[in-house]
């Protein structure tokens, strides 16, 4: 079996696998399919195509089943919501359990000893019925979590269980990080809206049944166990405390007060070691009563309700192709090459992560990102923590004997991040698909971004301003300019690295390049020029407020067909044409008289004229249509 030599977790969760041997794999965002590509033989001619494989993961052939596990586990690893086929999860990994687990309790910090869940550095907190559990890392930058979860289920059956998490579940629980830092996180925050839900499967009623020994080895389980129980399994998770869903925002803030509480306690003891008068630092706990029960993620279904948005593309970034060809581009979430873990959070504060493996860390951020470097680390004999900064354009020698060469991670974190930063400033939008967030009704317009503002200046150029902050310059000697400014702020500064530190530029040869804001070079007036047109739109408030309102809710409601029959009817009433075709039943066939505009004489006219006043009508109501669709999507 061939080992993994790259793994790459894109932004819409689709996860392609490299291995040493040549082979690829590419599996899907809602993980439920995949597509292998043999590696091809020696022999073989360059133009011969490679021997691929597409199927269902459920229905996966066995040669490719450990393949697909190790794929799923990454994928899961690191997406929001886990994909957790059955059939191809290990029997020793699944348990039986009689109660669905929804929601988990952690312990309240006014009541527990939060100093027992310090061990070696890091911090473990758990859930009071043991379903969940969050490790805080010593360097306090990144935590696992680890919670049962059902596994995949059929679409209906997956139906009904959304339906019962609907009452304590926001809406965007799952596709969002959470954007404040942990600095500013108070218990207030921590709060839920799940109080009709305290005595669920919290209390600890969900227990694990005996199964007998012959069972045990078995793949399937006895009939009265699938009856009344379902199915479970450990879920693994790793997030950066700078970006992670909300239903891990209360654990994680239990687990840094914890820490803190902690060093508050090592300070003391030094204090009065040394005789000092120690200042108490009590951890600030709300003295009114809050929630500490969280929801827990849901397993995606087992089959995908838009397979259309599926893409069996590889991405040629890896292998030092051209990327400008590359017909899908996708953002990039995490990599995984040669033991180094490569994270980019892509929001509004953009952040670079690195772990090379040994416990240290390397980040980049806000005016740093892409220029500069940490890296953190924590010495083993003193545990002290240690913090260096490299620059790009200066990295230090390879050191021998060093696991890892902090030159290559970070060349390499730089390349993958200039990457990112094309797809993002590339016009193309279908990056924001991803078929699992998709709804089904609107066939995913509503991720699309919509164009909010447009305006030509002469001799200048036109601007053109979209809802996801990205702005299209095109001056009329032939350059084009694609930026990122954020139009909620009124700041007259030039907004270097708060979105995107960059802008992409195109001659009229068709050559893109990347460009840094700060540094515009022979480019100096064209992005003075777009920040300009930025800031008067900023000042002037021209730039009008998107809220993503569903197409579901603005296109198919019941009040908008009452508009589109009220529309037709004021056509009607004012075209004359109800008057004409009753006058026609009071005459006789092929005439109908009408009066002259002085209304002095009557008028002959035949039924041409009035289907050609009927065809007029359907053409201005299709022209109306048009327009609302247009301005839907």
């Amino acid at each position: 079996m061939e080992a993994e030599r790259l793994m790459v977790l894109y932004g819409d969760d689709s996860v392609e696998v490299r291995y040493a041997g040549g082979s690829r794999l590419l599996l899907s965002p809602c993980g439920c399919e995949y597509l292998y590509e043999a590696a091809p033989p020696a022999a073989a001619h360059p133009f011969q195509p490679a021997a691929t494989t597409r199927q269902r993961v459920a229905f996966a052939l066995s040669a490719y089943r450990e393949q697909l596990l190790r794929a799923l586990d990454f994928r899961n690893k690191f997406a929001s919501r886990p994909y957790l086929p059955s059939h191809l999860i290990p029997p020793e990994r699944k348990k039986i359990l009689f109660s669905d687990i929804l929601e988990v309790r952690w312990p309240d910090p006014t009541t527990a000893d939060l100093t027992r869940f310090i061990d070696s550095g890091s911090v473990k907190i758990s859930s009071v019925d043991g379903y969940a559990h969050l490790y805080l890392s010593e360097l306090q930058q990144e935590f696992t979590v680890e919670f049962l979860c059902k596994v995949s289920q059929s679409s209906a059956a997956s139906l009904r269980s959304s339906q019962k998490n609907s009452d304590y579940q926001t809406g965007d629980q799952y596709g969002k990080s959470s954007k404040k830092s942990v600095a500013e996180m108070s218990l207030k925050q921590m709060r839920t809206d799940n109080k009709k839900n305290e005595h669920g499967c919290a209390e600890g009623k969900c227990r694990e049944p005996t199964i007998p020994e012959d069972q045990k080895d078995r793949d399937e389980f006895p009939l009265f166990y699938t009856n009344c129980s379902s199915e479970y399994t450990w879920v693994t998770q790793r997030w950066s405390v700078s970006s992670y869903p909300e239903e891990w925002k209360y654990p994680l803030f239990l687990a840094l007060m914890c820490y803190n509480l902690h060093t508050v306690k090592n300070v003391m003891k030094t204090c009065e070691k040394n005789n000092h008068t120690s200042i108490g630092a009590d951890v600030l706990i709300d003295p009114e009563t809050h929630e500490t029960v969280s929801c827990l993620p849901t397993a995606l279904p087992l089959s995908c309700r838009a397979p259309h948005l599926h893409r069996w593309t590889f991405c040629d970034f890896f292998q030092n192709r051209s990327t400008e060809k590359y017909s899908c581009p996708q953002l990039i979430q995490i990599v995984w090459c040669q033991g180094v873990l490569y994270r980019f959070i892509h929001d509004r504060t953009n952040i670079t992560e690195i772990y090379p493996g040994d416990d240290s860390f390397l980040k980049s951020e806000g005016a740093f990102l892409g220029n500069y470097f940490v890296h953190y680390a924590i010495q083993k004999g003193t545990k002290k923590r240690e913090e260096k900064m490299y620059s790009v354009n200066s990295l230090p020698p390879d050191v021998p004997g060093n696991p890892y060469s902090i030159s290559s991670v970070v060349t390499q974190a730089t390349n993958i991040l200039q990457y990112c930063y094309k797809t993002k400033l590339s016009l193309t939008h279908n990056y924001h698909l991803c078929c699992w967030k998709m709804v089904p009704e609107t066939d995913g317009r509503e991720m699309l971004p919509v164009l909010l503002y447009e305006k030509v200046i002469p001799s200048i150029g036109r601007l053109i301003v979209y809802s996801d902050h990205k702005v299209h310059a095109a001056f009329w000697d032939g350059m084009t300019l694609n930026m990122v400014w954020d139009f909620s702020s009124s700041c007259s500064k030039i907004q270097v690295n708060e979105d995107v530190g960059w802008c992409k530029f195109t001659t009229p040869d068709g050559v893109q390049q990347l460009i840094k804001i700060s540094h515009p070079g022979i480019y100096e007036r064209y992005i003075r020029t777009a920040i300009e047109w930025c800031r008067s739109l900023n000042e002037r408030k021209e730039i009008p407020e998107y809220t993503a309102h569903s197409v579901t809710e603005e296109n198919w409601s019941a009040d908008v067909e009452l508009e589109k029959i009220q529309r037709f009817n004021f056509l009607l009433d004012n075209s004359n044409v109800l008057e004409r075709t009753s006058a026609a039943k009071n005459n006789p066939p092929g005439i109908t008289v009408r009066k002259t505009e002085k209304g002095s004489e009557p008028e002959e006219i035949s039924e041409g004229g009035v289907l050609e006043a009927l065809e007029k009508t359907s053409k201005v109501i299709q022209d109306i249509e048009s327009l609302l669709a247009a301005c839907g999507k």
